[in-house]
């Protein structure tokens, strides 16, 4: 088998399994399970080793801890722990892009935003979301570690081509952006933490999109895989409405991830890249997650998960804005700066 298709059926079969043994085991988020399957196993390669699985779990261990201790101050003293906040997710997402600790980056922000927030309601549900956390990262790569004799990479791989590394000034843009796109959805979760919660994850996957550097390719990659998210959502809901099991649940999983991850490793050519397809089926696995709970709880499905799907789009929206009004703000500074410069020299 060709190792394009192997990388296909490895992730594929990966967040399928994750997602059945996430709704199997008990777990109150099992979405969670998919979703870092999907963010930690797309990248080709082998396994994570134990003592890399280790370190990564003491890694999310302690930055949620973080945002455990925001949480009395941010209690007793609002405007002060928004401002540390803030702070916090600029620093976050420096890492991510400056650094390229992606994985580092993206943990930070998830413990500083998401703990804090769910804190903010009560202890037990932002221990609930930590144990959740540990629980589905460590799922995730035990399920890669099932797969992945059936799938391997060649014995002699590529090593891909390190990236450039982004200049100061364009890795403190991107970091400032993804600041203001995190900020306000955690700022509305504030006022409904149990609600609002999915829209953080949203927001933290928007805001680590630090290839997207113009409004063209926000509107393209943002909008475009939030949009193209919610059809996949509402399709996927309506075939598991035919036979509503764990079963049927598992295979439209796999089947979708095979049309999704046939575009993220070339196997069928599109105009998209392969973080716009990551962040389709990371943003309709956010979605399902809470429909499937709410069908599970009795409530309005079809209700809740509209109300969910306008609130993802507009805070995608926001993005794109944030990213066109940056982007527009910073041409005209440096239209003003090298005008400045050119009438000193005269």
């Amino acid at each position: 088998m060709h190792i394009q298709a192997r990388r296909v059926f490895r992730l594929s079969l990966t967040v399928a399994l994750s997602l059945a043994l996430g709704y199997v085991l008990p777990m109150a988020l099992p979405f969670l399970a998919p979703v870092f399957a999907v963010i930690l196993c797309a990248t080709p390669g082998p396994p994570m080793r134990l003592k890399a699985l280790i370190g990564l779990t003491l890694l999310v261990a302690i930055s949620p801890s973080i945002g455990v201790l925001l949480i009395p101050l941010l209690l007793q003293y609002p405007v002060s722990a928004l401002m540390i906040i803030t702070v916090g997710l600029f620093f976050s997402a420096y890492l991510t892009v400056n650094l390229g600790k992606g994985l580092v980056g993206m943990f930070l922000t998830v413990g500083i935003a998401l703990i804090s927030a769910a804190g903010t309601v009560s202890d037990q549900l932002a221990t609930t979301v930590i144990k959740d956390l540990l629980f589905g990262i460590g799922l995730a790569i035990i399920c890669q570690w099932v797969v992945y004799p059936w799938f391997p990479e060649d014995a002699v791989a590529k090593v891909p081509p390190k990236t450039k590394a982004t200049g100061a000034e364009q890795s403190s843009w991107i970091a400032m952006r993804s600041t203001l796109i995190v900020l306000p959805a955690y700022l509305l979760a504030l006022t409904n933490p149990t609600m609002y919660l999915a829209i953080i994850m949203k927001s933290v996957s928007l805001s680590q999109q630090s290839s997207v550097v113009d409004a063209r390719s926000a509107g393209r990659e943002l909008v475009g895989s939030t949009f193209l998210a919610g059809v996949f959502s509402v399709l996927f809901w309506m075939l598991l409405s035919i036979l509503p099991n764990l079963w049927m649940f598992f295979w439209l999983m796999l089947s979708c991830m095979v049309f999704v991850a046939a575009r993220i490793y070339g196997v069928v050519p599109s105009r998209y890249p392969a973080s716009f397809w990551i962040n389709v089926v990371v943003t309709m696995l956010i979605l399902l997650g809470p429909a499937v709970q709410d069908s599970a709880n009795g409530k309005d499905v079809m209700s809740a998960f509209a109300v969910r799907l306008g609130l993802f789009i507009a805070v995608t929206l926001y993005a794109w804005l944030a990213v066109y009004l940056l982007e527009r703000w910073r041409k005209r500074r440096d239209h003003y700066v090298s005008h400045g410069a050119r009438a000193m020299e005269v």
